[in-house]
């Protein structure tokens, strides 16, 4: 076996990654900006949408969606993106070979999931009395799982880390997605909209991406090549199945105590975390490939853990503290009064997703070294922690029993990566990290306590956009004071211009 590649021209080389001249800092940083401002648009897109379908469905449809998006949406993050994963980590000679080895692979599992989902739809049916739940279902299974599985060619320009060509072939399914979706909703077609707007979006894009592959596409099965991938990937899949645990007691618990109307409330509070790990995810997925490449150098992967996970920060952090702020305003004269009873779980919920914000790229660093096993060790102990909360907290306090559960989950996923990470860098202070995180939100949070203590009458719609102006406008002060020197790095890469 050939000796692995020691420089960073050689990593560059046999990994086909075309820098322009640039470092691959450069190019890391160049990349993230990129994928932020095609991620961020798209994911807020999906976001928006979440609130404008909420506008024309009523609580009862939203839960018919939850459930669905639960049911098969948690399975399909039990199959999670373990392959695409290994096949941006390994490094064989043959790439057209290597993906052509994923992607069946890939296919194979899809197809071993589209037959659990179709076999699951009933049970759902069955366990929350809905049969309307049988027919989106069963549609889903059948359409969106090969769909997205079709999708596969996308992971060669991530490899490369070819971003901006990327981006554009995957921003393609959600925008047909948000457009099919919120079109339907307005004609009044409830909770269908939400099922053929997805799947008309995964089924654009799988025709996008294929046409774009540059490689033949063909099937290749290899014995060796699989025990690899599954050597990698069982890790991941026991902490997709923790997962799956955590979201499906969440409304199986919530309907039979509370009802389906307080599934839906907690379908949308949900998507406010996934907003969040959404658009953290950015970095993430910009440095992924990067972080495979130097994997050897621990120096190098832990100044990138460190400084990528503060810039996250710099805006998880606010959203969340100014979510908790601003819940009612957004209920009161966004969404409706038929969605007061999501306000107080909105406000745990964002300030759970700000939480979340702290090494929120743990897992990725593990992926890249090939050591999935503590992911799963992790997840799984929160899973527990998750499921022997929520369960009396809801029976006896209702969605404010929820919400502590979710709390109380959300510190214990904190002291699980806190405790992994200690051992992978043993330089890594955690209540360090965390005040810094916390600091500019602060000033943040007490200019808008202190306007709200200063104003007399009845709240308007011009009192909280002028808060939510302050809010921002003290946050950007307070990080752009804690955060200079970084901010400053980080320009200084972006500025930076290729060698001639």
């Amino acid at each position: 076996m050939a000796a692995p590649p020691s420089s960073i021209d050689e990593i560059l080389i046999a990994r086909s990654i075309a820098t322009e001249g640039r470092t691959l800092r450069q190019h890391a940083a160049r990349g993230t900006i990129i994928n932020a401002a095609f991620l961020a648009g798209l994911t807020t897109l999906g976001l928006l949408k979440g609130f404008v379908v909420a506008a024309f469905l009523s609580p009862q449809d939203y839960g018919i969606w939850g459930i669905l998006v639960v049911g098969l949406g948690t399975l399909e993050w039990l199959k999670g993106s373990a392959i695409s994963d290994k096949y941006i980590q390994q490094d064989e000679a043959d790439q057209e070979l290597a993906f052509q080895r994923a992607f069946t692979f890939e296919l194979i599992v899809a197809c071993a999931f589209m037959a659990l989902c179709a076999a699951v739809v009933p049970v759902l049916a069955l366990v929350y009395h809905q049969p309307r739940l049988l027919a989106p279902g069963l549609l889903a299974a059948f359409l969106l799982i090969p769909a997205t599985a079709l999708e596969s060619p996308l992971w060669v320009f991530y490899r490369r880390m070819e971003f901006a060509r990327q981006r554009r072939l995957e921003a393609v399914d959600p925008v047909t997605g948000v457009l099919v979706t919120i079109v339907l909703a307005v004609l009044g077609f409830g909770y269908w909209s939400l099922v053929i707007g997805t799947i008309a979006g995964a089924m654009v894009g799988a025709v996008v991406a294929l046409r774009a592959l540059p490689y033949r596409l063909a099937l290749r099965y290899d014995r060796d090549a699989l025990r690899r991938y599954v050597s990698f990937s069982w890790p991941l899949f026991v902490s997709g199945l923790a997962g799956v645990v955590v979201a499906q007691s969440s409304l199986l618990v919530g309907n039979a105590a509370l009802g389906l109307g307080a599934v839906g409330v907690i379908s949308l509070t949900s998507s406010i975390t996934s907003y969040a790990d959404q658009l953290d995810g950015i970095i993430t997925i910009t440095l992924y490939p990067a972080i495979c490449a130097v994997r050897e150098r621990t120096d190098l992967l832990f100044e990138t853990f460190v400084k990528s996970n503060r810039l996250a920060l710099m805006w998880g952090m606010p959203f969340g503290v100014g979510l908790a702020l601003f819940a009612p305003d957004l209920v009161n004269f966004g969404l409706g009064h038929k969605w007061v009873p999501a306000i107080r779980l909105i406000q745990f919920f964002g300030l759970i997703a700000a939480s979340h914000q702290v090494a929120f790229n743990w897992t990725a660093y593990l992926r890249a070294r090939g050591d999935t096993r503590p992911i799963a060790a992790v997840n799984v102990a929160v899973m527990i922690v998750f499921v022997a909360a929520m369960i009396p907290l809801t029976v006896t306090d209702g969605l404010n029993g929820f919400a502590i559960a979710m709390a109380i989950t959300a510190a214990a996923a904190l002291v699980g990566r806190t405790y992994v990470l200690v051992r992978v860098f043993p330089g890594f202070g955690m209540i360090r990290h965390s005040v810094r995180a916390v600091a500019p939100s602060i000033p943040a949070a007490a200019a808008v306590l202190l306007v709200r203590m200063l104003e007399t009458g009845a709240r308007t719609r011009v009192i909280a956009v002028a808060e939510v102006a302050v809010y921002v406008i003290v946050t950007v002060a307070a990080t752009l004071a804690f955060e200079r020197r970084l901010l400053r790095e980080v320009i200084g890469y972006l500025r930076a211009r290729p060698a001639s």
